[in-house]
């Protein structure tokens, strides 16, 4: 089942890889802006980057330093990675780690057209990084620990591969209720970084259980209602089925953005999901790590 839904995934968003969207389009930039981009940032990094996936800005929550190793997990077009090389300076490197083969191929074009030499991408499921322990100084995410059928896997892999006392920052999708049964069973909510979401507590939880300390999660307020910027986009990873056009069905075939568009049509999303702050350390050697989440650190 779990390999089903990650065949299911990598095939929706291996079409909006191949898609023309970007934030030259209206609605996808209004997507990012409504979580927390700038246009400062938008119009800083390749506007290709941008496809209008995101729940948040974590890189504005990370304390990003110059000199430091930093991994965004699920890349996509390299939005968060391109905005965290600025930050790291050429002494440091900004990683991306995705697994469908058409995000790293446009992430890449990306870094080329943007003359990037701190960057990397790496073609792998979030839950086996093909990086060495303890080297890396932070760990980022944007909408995509949702989507991972083993989130303790990916907790535990997270904090192997964070150095002593390096620090989670991410942005995600986490339930404060109850789904409707119709979207908890829906496949097309699950691409769609609904119906893989887990609880408030249990994403608490299951950062305790992989060591981390100071864990911190925020509801950031933010209307879920505004993937629908996107036009013909129903959802924060409403990508195409096989075959069609991401930004306009094919005719006559009932596609995920329809499933998906009824869905939210009869449910109110914001009533049981919260795109959400997260902050977690992981603890030093020696001592505690000070907490520098996102409340309690200017």
């Amino acid at each position: 089942m779990a390999e089903q839904i990650l065949d299911s995934v990598r095939s929706k968003y291996g079409a909006v890889a191949q898609s023309t969207l970007s934030s030259d389009d209206d609605g996808v930039r209004a997507v990012a802006e409504a979580f927390g981009y700038s246009t400062e940032e938008l119009t800083s990094i390749p506007a290709e980057a941008n496809m209008g996936l995101s729940c948040g800005n974590p890189a504005a929550t990370a304390h990003i330093r110059p000199g430091e190793v930093v991994v965004d997990l699920g890349s996509g077009g390299g939005l968060d990675v391109f905005l965290a090389s600025k930050m790291v300076g050429a002494q440091g490197r900004a990683i991306g780690i995705d697994m469908t083969p058409a995000m790293i191929e446009r992430a890449r074009a990306n870094a080329m057209a943007g003359g990037y030499t701190n960057v990397e991408f790496y073609q792998s499921t979030i839950d086996h990084i093909p990086l060495p322990d303890a080297s890396v100084d932070c760990v980022m995410s944007n909408c995509v620990l949702n989507l991972a059928p083993d989130k303790s896997a990916v907790f535990r892999e997270i904090a192997r591969v964070l150095k002593p006392g390096g620090r989670v920052a991410v942005s995600d999708i986490a339930l404060k209720g109850e789904l409707p049964e119709a979207v908890a069973r829906s496949m097309a909510a699950y691409v769609g970084c609904i119906a893989g979401a887990i609880k408030i507590d249990e994403y608490r939880a299951g950062l305790l259980a992989a060591g981390f300390e100071h864990v911190e999660i925020l509801d950031s307020g933010a209307d879920l209602n505004a993937y629908t910027k996107v036009e013909n986009q129903s959802g924060c990873c409403s990508p195409a089925m096989d075959g069609e056009s991401c930004c306009a069905p094919a005719p006559n075939t009932a596609s995920l953005h329809t499933e998906l568009n009824d869905l939210l049509k009869n449910h109110d999303i914001n009533a049981a999901a919260a795109s959400v702050k997260v902050y977690a350390v992981k603890p030093k050697a020696t001592a505690s790590a000070p907490c520098c989440g996102p409340s309690c650190c200017a």
